[in-house]
């Protein structure tokens, strides 16, 4: 199929269907919740690590809940990278689309996981280190992955960067702090629905 019929059934899915036929609801119904259950899988992973001193697993299930969580945040707020000019009407379907399902599964904008400030962190992680090392050129540097209290990041002689504070459900990358535990929350309210 061409981009031009694509772009023809794309604009009257978005103007006579608010993005979303109604016999495809069902398949984005399953692919939220594969993603919601993929992240709620690997936080589960992490809850039983919890206790270890294995900080490479651990920060590694919650990376991993991330991703899903973060693939489960493209339904509801879709990018609108890419060719703008070339599909116009399937990025303004894909819009009518996420509007229509945080109708549906009762997601807001102020949504933990409309905040990509975490999943840019991984997604981005060589970008942000390249920032973080030429920034920074002096202080004690720990580039092995912690387990610790999550105010070790706020030492101004301290470059840390990976550490997870499983008591305060805290991630530092790069010294940045993520609180995890309102996306998982989030998460399971979604994956309730």
């Amino acid at each position: 199929m061409d981009n031009a019929e694509l772009e023809r059934r794309a604009k009257i899915t978005h103007e006579t269907c608010d993005g979303i036929q109604p016999m495809h609801l069902a398949f984005y119904g399953q692919s939220i919740h594969y993603s919601a259950e993929r992240c709620l899988n690997a936080f589960a992973r992490y809850d039983s690590m919890v206790g270890s001193d294995d900080a490479y697993e651990l920060i590694s299930s919650i990376q991993e809940a991330i991703g899903h969580a973060a693939a489960l945040s493209r339904y509801f707020w879709p990018t609108s990278m890419g060719k703008k000019k070339e599909i116009p009407e399937q990025l303004a379907m894909r819009q009518s689309r996420g509007i229509k399902l945080k109708e549906h599964f009762g997601v807001t904008d102020d949504s933990p996981i409309a905040n990509r400030d975490i999943r840019n962190a991984w997604e981005h992680f060589d970008e942000k280190l390249d920032t973080y090392v030429i920034s920074h050129d002096a202080g004690f540097f720990f580039p092995s992955p912690m387990i610790g209290h999550h105010e070790t990041a706020d030492e101004p002689t301290g470059k840390i960067f990976k550490l997870i504070d499983p008591d305060n459900e805290v991630l530092i990358l790069l010294g940045k702090k993520f609180f995890y535990r309102p996306i998982r929350d989030e998460v399971e309210r979604i994956f309730k629905k």
